[in-house]
């Protein structure tokens, strides 16, 4: 995904690119969402859409729109890894207010995954702090807007793909409201180097050559991607689907590398070691893991015997 947005990123604005990939993705799913709603005889109050509507605002006005912004300042493989870093956010708000259960193979899993995304990080070198903040704040929102999304769609009685859906829709209107806010006089007094929030474009630079990239980034990327994030989370529960997205960060640095040119350090190297191990560790169960993790103590134990 973030490969994809950096490509898009050189030719659209960073706020119009954030509003088309979320009105269109919650487009493509705005069928299966009234699917759902005929299906099961939901009737959605005015305060159900006023849910979906600050669900939206979370996701896309904020966390997105930072997470966009932070893509243009720096590495999208160091992006990617950070917002990978979204569960563990999540998990903790999960297991404060959904009293989701944390095993210790979990808790286990989720300091691996820690450990190597400070190892990619590096946070005492960091080359670009201000893409790396907003990063973070991006993920944490996003871990927020995990919670919010699960907690909200219960309440209305809705799956997690209508949520998504409606979510997305509200999201990128309220972000259009705002983009209209930046052709008003008193946006035009805002300074220099923010410039990217004066006269933001809505479909500036939509083109039959971008055509194919946006659809895949909206429909594919965003829209079906996070539909079905949500509906494995009601499947197999916050904490499993979590985890297994944490198997990204090893992923993106490689496909930066191939299709980008960002090189990858041997920091990175160990980092996704690292994070896949964490990651395998979650996918193989708790009795393996387990097994696994006494072999290593008592190896450990061994070698400081002799």
């Amino acid at each position: 995904m973030e490969i994809a947005l950096k490509i898009a990123g050189g030719q659209f604005n960073p706020v119009e690119l954030n509003f088309i990939r979320f009105l269109i993705g919650g487009l493509a799913l705005l069928p299966f969402a009234i699917l759902h709603l005929k299906k099961n005889g939901v009737k959605m109050s005015l305060y159900d859409w006023g849910r979906c509507a600050l669900t939206g605002f979370v996701i896309v006005v904020v966390s997105m729109t930072l997470y966009q912004l932070s893509i243009q300042v720096t590495e999208a493989s160091v992006i990617a890894i950070i917002l990978s870093a979204n569960p563990i956010f999540g998990l903790i708000i999960g297991f404060i207010f959904l009293h989701e259960k944390l095993s210790r193979t979990n808790v286990f899993a989720l300091v691996l995954t820690l450990v190597g995304l400070l190892i990619i990080i590096n946070p005492f070198n960091l080359k670009n702090p201000m893409g790396i903040v907003l990063g973070l704040l991006a993920s944490i929102i996003f871990g927020v807007y995990g919670v919010m999304s699960r907690i909200n769609g219960h309440k209305i009685g809705i799956n997690g793909l209508s949520m998504t859906c409606f979510s997305f829709l509200f999201g990128s209107l309220e972000l259009g409201v705002l983009m209209l806010l930046s052709h008003t006089p008193m946006a035009q007094n805002l300074p220099a180097h923010y410039s990217e929030f004066v006269n933001i474009p809505f479909f500036k630079g939509l083109t039959l050559q971008t055509l194919p990239l946006i659809l895949y980034i909206s429909v594919l990327v965003t829209g079906v991607a996070f539909g079905l994030y949500f509906i494995s989370m009601e499947e197999v529960g916050i904490v499993q689907a979590s985890l297994i997205f944490l198997i990204k960060p090893a992923l993106a640095p490689v496909l930066s590398l191939l299709i980008l040119g960002e090189a990858i350090t041997s920091r990175t190297i160990v980092g996704i070691v690292v994070i896949l191990l964490g990651s395998a560790i979650t996918l193989v169960g708790e009795d393996i893991a387990y097994r696994v993790i006494a072999i290593v103590r008592h190896q450990t134990r061994q070698h400081h015997i002799n």
